[in-house]
């Protein structure tokens, strides 16, 4: 056989950076390539926008540069003073170069300078597995689990990651993506060693020089106002210590102040006595200076807010906050604009802002010296109370069978937020679920301990449908100590319940049995035989949980005659829910069966609509029929079931019907089917925490491989 070419005349090159695999060949016919299709992940593009008056920096952009060598450190650390522009040539430069990172751009500001505590890694890596495709319920529990999906997730994708404001390297480290092709960024004040000496390469931001200062200041004023003011604006650079986020504001004062003359700025700033402490300049002007003479020429509705949003709890805020803090006559949007335009608030989002963690400093220090101590309890209670109030109405859209205490609110907040359905009421508590914490720690630091247990309390349909357990744990252990120290022993039973409930499916089993048995006492003594019932159900699925079958199947019998008799159907059908799965368990599902299709019948007339519970109720029929043996009518229910519970977003419920769905594919001889529902029930499982996740573990090693 002859070939139309010798090896010794083919010919073929390769050249230039080559990003994956390339195949050299002599002579190719008839290729046909077969892919599989999958599902198109998401690129991220998460960098902000580059700030409109960036000016120089061209020495630190041509460092960064040397990242896009492929034998180029893989890490940078951009570091210098507070305000002096590393964010700013951060993402300049990323946005320069975002086309060699065809992976996405990811980007956390991580907080180690806002005066609170740095954001925590779990949380931005949790954000970053969102961004990348990974499904919210599919986001590990522990940071350990986090990092190692995060790896998986970045070992074939060229990403560029830009970590701002770092405080350590242990806060930045985690997040560096794990493929040979992806860069990250970290900006921080501090030089971050540690990662230095892993090798990474270390930019260090200075001062502006005079003449792009002045640039910076000149350039929204056009030729005409600035022609013979030269002098004045070098003055007012220096005066600026040349640190870009001063000059920044001091341009927008003067381009938004057409008869504020560069000169006249200069005086007032001369005069300004007032200092950040940590925020000083070699010659020896503060930034303070800076924001004391912006806010000096703010109209008095937008000072107002700017002193009074420092008092916000969280790291940043939509118009509803503000609105809080208003008369029905001032008009937020208007004020927020104006803060905006002067630089002293940052827009995150649509219809977000937060604060520059220095302004934050100084519109507190300011709110200090301007307002007396009672118009600031005022304030922080009327922002507080706000996120209460948007939070009360989502969980009475979502939870309206649920039992509350009532709350008389001090202040009359207004902008709050209207849901017009389930979905809409759960999404909003997710998004603000950060804020809402951290409300529920400021009322509890200032003595507001009622408000503190309802902004726990106002909590339960987040936590009944996406779990977080972490959260949890803190939110009734703060709920505990709020109620003690509101001196209400009721509101103590209902969260030592809670906490025994989130222990129970955590597996902390001890810890839970003695919240209960506290709960059950505490109701008692309260005279309250519904809250008794509720808790002995608690400590009912704590029995099934630990083993104790009999015991579990005694109390919910005493539970069920208890809520017969105090007539209501709800919680009868929920405890025919609990007995009947306590009966499967004991493999008596005959029995179990009629009890359970009389739960179903009760869920399916309340006045009331619980969808929840409606499922669990039909998931708990199909485990009955699955024991029983008829594998057909347990399969349709239980794929029903784990349909319906995506869609109320309850992921632990959704495990279970998946765990049902794999039982129900072995017992029809299909390992394969039963392995891929039971690995997908372990992930839920896994993310969540949950005690399950173990038994489930220890079933899929049974199975055969497939």
């Amino acid at each position: 056989m002859t070939q139309d070419r010798s090896p010794a005349e083919s010919r073929n090159k390769l050249s230039g950076t080559v990003f994956g695999p390339s195949v050299q060949s002599g002579s190719i016919r008839d290729v046909h390539i077969h892919g599989v299709s999958a599902r198109r992940l998401p690129v991220p593009r998460q960098l902000p926008p580059v700030p409109v008056h960036f000016t120089g920096r061209g020495a630190e952009l041509a460092q960064l540069d040397a990242l896009l060598d492929p034998d180029g450190p893989p890490v940078v650390v951009v570091t210098g003073t507070g305000g002096v522009g590393k964010t700013a040539v951060a993402v300049a430069w990323a946005h320069r170069v975002s086309e060699r990172f065809p992976g996405g751009q990811l980007y956390a500001d991580l907080g180690g300078y806002s005066g609170g505590e740095p954001v925590d890694p779990a949380e931005v890596l949790g954000r970053f597995l969102r961004a990348l495709g990974v499904p919210s319920q599919d986001v590990p529990a522990t940071l350990a689990e986090q990092v190692a999906l995060y790896r998986t997730c970045t070992a074939d994708r060229m990403l560029l990651v830009v970590a701002d404001n770092a405080l350590s390297p242990a806060q930045a480290r985690v997040l560096r993506p794990a493929s040979a092709g992806s860069r990250m960024v970290v900006t921080s004040r501090g030089r971050l060693e540690g990662i230095v000496a892993e090798g990474a390469l270390l930019v260090e931001v200075g001062l502006l020089s005079a003449g792009e200062s002045v640039a910076l200041l000149a350039r929204p004023l056009g030729a005409e106002r600035t022609s013979g003011d030269h002098e004045a604006l070098a003055a007012l650079a220096e005066l600026c210590g040349r640190l870009p986020v001063a000059l920044r504001v001091a341009a927008g004062r003067l381009a938004t102040r057409p008869r504020l003359s560069p000169a006249r700025m200069v005086a007032e700033l001369a005069e300004e006595t007032t200092r950040l402490p940590r925020l000083s300049t070699v010659d020896g002007v503060s930034v303070a200076a800076v924001f004391d003479g912006s806010y000096g020429s703010l109209d008095p509705t937008a000072a107002l807010l700017y002193r009074r949003l420092a008092l916000h709890p969280g790291p940043d805020f939509d118009a509803g906050p503000a609105a809080a803090l208003l008369t029905e006559d001032e008009e937020p949007s208007t004020a927020l604009d104006d803060l905006t335009a002067a630089n002293l608030l940052a827009e995150t989002g649509t219809d977000r802002f937060r604060f520059h963690d220095l302004l934050r400093l100084h519109a507190k220090q300011t709110g200090e010296a301007d307002d007396p101590p009672p118009v600031r309890d005022a304030a922080r209670l009327a922002i507080l109370e706000w996120y209460w109030l948007g939070a009360d109405r989502a969980d009475r859209l979502v939870t309206p069978y649920r039992r509350r205490l009532p709350y008389q609110p001090l202040a009359r907040p207004r902008g709050l937020p209207a849901f017009s359905d389930r979905p809409q009421a759960l999404a909003w508590l997710e998004l603000e679920r950060v804020n809402l914490l951290a409300a529920g720690r400021a009322a509890q630091e200032h003595g507001h301990h009622e408000l503190a247990w309802h902004l726990s309390d106002v909590l339960w349909p987040l936590l009944l449908t996406a779990k977080h357990y972490a959260d949890r744990v803190e939110i009734d252990e703060r709920g505990i100590a709020a109620a003690r120290a509101w001196s209400h022993a009721w509101a103590e039973a209902d969260m030592h319940k809670r906490a025994g409930l989130a222990g129970t499916t955590l597996g902390h089993l001890a810890d839970a049995e003695a919240h209960l048995e506290t709960a059950i006492q505490l109701f008692l003594e309260a005279d309250d035989p519904r809250g008794v019932v509720d808790a002995q159900e608690a400590l009912a699925a704590l029995y099934r949980e630990s083993g104790r079958i009999e015991d579990a199947a005694d109390l919910l019998r005493q539970t069920l005659a208890a809520n017969r008799i105090l007539r209501d159907d709800r919680c009868t059908g929920l405890s025919l829910i609990s007995l009947g799965r306590v009966l499967s368990t004991m493999d008596r599902p005959d029995e179990a069966l009629g009890v359970l299709q009389e739960a179903t019948g009760i869920f399916g007339r309340l006045r009331e609509v619980d969808p929840y519970n409606q499922v669990r109720a039909d998931l708990a029929l199909a485990d009955a029929y699955t024991r029983l043996g008829d594998l057909v009518r347990a399969e349709g229910p239980a794929a029903d079931a784990a349909h319906r519970m995506a869609e109320l977003g309850s992921e632990y419920e959704r495990a279970q019907a998946l765990d049902l769905l794999g039982q129900i594919a072995r017992g029809r001889g299909d390992p394969g089917q039963a392995r891929r529902h039971f690995v997908a029930a372990l992930d839920i499982f896994t993310a969540l925490g949950s005690a399950r996740a173990g038994r489930l573990r220890d079933q899929l090693a049974e199975l055969e491989p497939g």
